[in-house]
């Protein structure tokens, strides 16, 4: 798939930017009640394949699960029944859908939460996202996602695909989100973020002294581990499924069983640092998943976003933001002897 077709996918709201967001899991039944619901092909789907076009338009359902329906015959195209997902539409094109309550399309729901808005604008938020919040509804937790939280602080959110989120940080993860409010803004950074215009940087706290140069590069592919299917691993893709990853690591501190790291991600694939860090043999602290065992207290994997910079998808303005550690990172720094400076 070239770039140009995965920027399509993401703007249509199938995938997301990140790794493009992996798919959506398959929704199971969610009861016998049926909906049926009719909607209108909008101009930027114009030309695009049916089950594409269905999920830009009724985005609370995943695109796996929209073309179950296609193919079970419960859409139809002009009043004319279509199974084929790879039907073109134009736009204008009415469609109608008999749908089923899903998990899914019920966790598409605004719930008020407190949310930490580093900065906003009428064109985007800057979010710093504590750890164990989870970004998007899944299966065991359809409810009480930074998603909620967003359709409650700004109802426009509704009238995007996935919220205006382009970027996600796993469940434990802390840091630095950037969230459109806009649909030309949200197509704007996801095309920023494939051509890597907009620097992520984290902060990892590592098992083991640090070894090598000071400042590494790893590209390695990653994909799902051939031996445990809840896992990614570094992958040879010659063999196994998987996407090209980059990951810049520089060393900030190094002790005797420990480091302290910045990493820099050139692609975002899933648990990339994660992954790339234990590859080099420098699991993250309390990251059982990948090797890492817990210290100091800390409950969750010793990472954070730490620096989001870009320009303003509008005003073209250089955006920086900056956050330090949360309190149980920084105090796991302190307790194994390292020190974080911001300014690093």
């Amino acid at each position: 798939m070239t770039d140009s077709e995965q920027i399509k996918l993401i703007i249509s709201g199938a995938v997301a930017a990140d790794d493009l967001l992996e798919d959506a899991p398959e929704e199971g039944d969610g009861g016998n009640e049926k909906e049926v619901r009719q909607v209108t092909v909008p101009a930027e789907n114009h030309g695009d394949r049916l089950d594409r076009a269905l999920a830009a338009v009724v985005p609370e359902f995943s695109r796996s699960y929209l073309q179950q329906l296609i193919e079970l015959g419960v859409v139809r195209l002009g009043g004319r029944t279509v199974v084929k997902t790879s039907t073109k539409v134009k736009a204008g094109d009415e469609l109608t859908i008999e749908l089923q309550p899903t998990p899914q399309s019920q966790a598409f729901k605004p719930e008020a939460m407190a949310l930490d808005i580093v900065f906003e604008d009428p064109c985007l938020l800057v979010i710093n996202k504590p750890a164990g919040l989870v970004v998007h509804p899944a299966p065991g937790h359809w409810g009480g996602t930074l998603l909620n939280g967003l359709l409650a602080y700004d109802p426009q959110a509704s009238c995007l695909p996935r919220g205006g989120i382009v970027h996600r940080l796993d469940k434990d993860t802390s840091g630095l989100m950037v969230v459109a409010r806009q649909r030309q803004v949200m197509d704007k950074l996801i095309r920023m973020i494939a051509a890597r215009n907009v620097i992520r940087e984290y902060i990892a706290l590592a098992h083991g002294a640090w070894q090598g140069a000071p400042v590494r590069q790893v590209s390695a592919a990653i994909g799902r581990d051939p031996r445990n299917r809840l896992r990614m691993a570094v992958v040879d893709i010659e063999k196994n499924s998987g996407k090209p990853a980059s990951t810049v690591i520089s060393l900030l501190q190094s002790a005797e069983r420990y480091c302290l790291v910045k990493c820099r991600l050139h692609t975002g694939r899933t648990h990339q640092i994660r992954v790339h860090m234990a590859f080099l043999g420098h699991p993250l602290v309390s990251d059982e998943l990948y090797g890492g065992s817990a210290a100091c207290g800390l409950e969750r994997q010793a990472l954070h976003a730490c620096r989001l910079a870009f320009d303003h998808p509008v005003t073209g303005t250089k955006m920086e933001f900056k956050v330090p550690p949360p309190a149980d990172l920084r105090a796991a720094i302190a307790g194994l002897g390292l020190i974080y400076n911001q300014n690093s």
